[in-house]
Order: structure tokens, then C-alpha cells, then sequence
């Protein structure tokens, strides 16, 4: 079964703005997620502007080219100032005859330890089950006590999966 009709859309939290993502944030998002520390739970290194750019050409499409999976990818923004923190994702399938969701997020190192990655993650579950997605996953690596806690205050607990290093949670 394909999903259809799912497209991001704009969210608010109290101190957030979550903006679909486009084309033209990757050279701000490159400067932002340049960090080699940042990549230390999630892998791989940061991405040149170039890189980003295409990488988000694909992803704004919002859909995979078979059309078994939906791209929702979101900027997170402070409303105070507009200023970049971070992006949040979800890849929306069907299994088992469910709606899931793939989630995950990622906040600057600098903007980090301030709830943003909670609070992002919150706005963008919300959504999610407000569009009948009854599944919620989250892959996080078993020493990041941070993703931990953001993983929990969105309903989620851990399983007794470990794939690629990193533990399934659901909810």
C-alpha cells in the first residue's frame, strides 16, 4: 500500500518554527552542521554546501522515486530571531498494513542542552499522528542520552533491535 497526501508542512512550538525544508537553506545549513563533533553519534562528515544542496534536491521532492516512502524534512528555526538550530525528518511507509514513521532529528552542537530537539520532535510527532501515522520509530545509538530522553519525551521506548549499531525505538 502507498501513502499519499502527507506533504510538510509549516509547525510551531512555543519557541519553534519548523519550516519545510528547501533547496536554498543548504548553505546556511551547511555552515550550521559543520561539525565534526555533531557527526560523532550519527555518523559520516559534515557536508559541503554543494553536497547539502544536492542532498536536498532529492529530499524536497518528498517522495522516493518508487513512491513507498514520503520525505517530510523540516528546518528548525527559533521564532525570536529566525536563526537555524537544527532539522528534524520523518520517512513515512506502510507496514504491515501501518502508517509508519522513521523520525529523526538533529540540533547544532551549540544550540544543544536547550530542549530543542525535545520540543522539535514533539511538534513534528503531533503532526504525525494527527495524520493518522500509527507507528513512530527512532534509531538511536545507545550511548546518546540525549536522543535517549528525546526518544522517550515523544512516547517512545527502546526495543531489543540493534541495527547498525543502533537500538529501534517505538511507539
Amino acid at each position: 500500500m502507498r501513502i499519499a497526501g502527507i506533504r510538510a508542512g509549516e509547525l510551531r512550538s512555543q519557541r519553534l518554527h519548523l519550516e519545510p525544508l528547501r533547496v536554498e537553506d543548504a548553505v546556511e545549513m551547511a555552515a550550521l552542521l559543520d561539525d565534526v563533533d555533531l557527526h560523532a553519534f550519527i555518523g559520516g562528515q559534515p557536508a559541503t554546501p554543494e553536497e547539502l544542496r544536492h542532498r536536498y534536491e532529492l529530499m524536497v521532492t518528498g517522495r522516493s522515486p518508487d513512491g513507498w516512502e514520503i520525505w517530510l524534512n523540516w528546518i528548525v528555526r527559533r521564532t525570536d530571531d529566525g536563526q537555524a538550530v537544527g532539522t528534524v525528518q520523518a520517512t513515512v511507509t506502510v507496514l504491515d498494513g501501518h502508517p509508519t514513521a522513521d523520525i529523526a532529528w538533529v540540533i547544532a552542537t551549540a544550540h544543544q542542552r536547550r530542549g530543542y530537539a525535545r520540543e522539535a520532535a514533539r511538534a513534528m510527532v503531533d503532526w504525525l499522528r494527527e495524520r493518522q501515522v500509527d507507528v513512530v520509530v527512532a534509531f538511536v545509538h545507545p550511548g546518546h542520552k540525549a536522543s535517549q530522553a528525546v526518544a522517550r519525551a515523544v512516547g517512545l521506548a527502546p526495543t531489543n533491535v540493534v541495527a547498525d549499531g543502533e537500538v529501534r525505538w517505538l511507539g
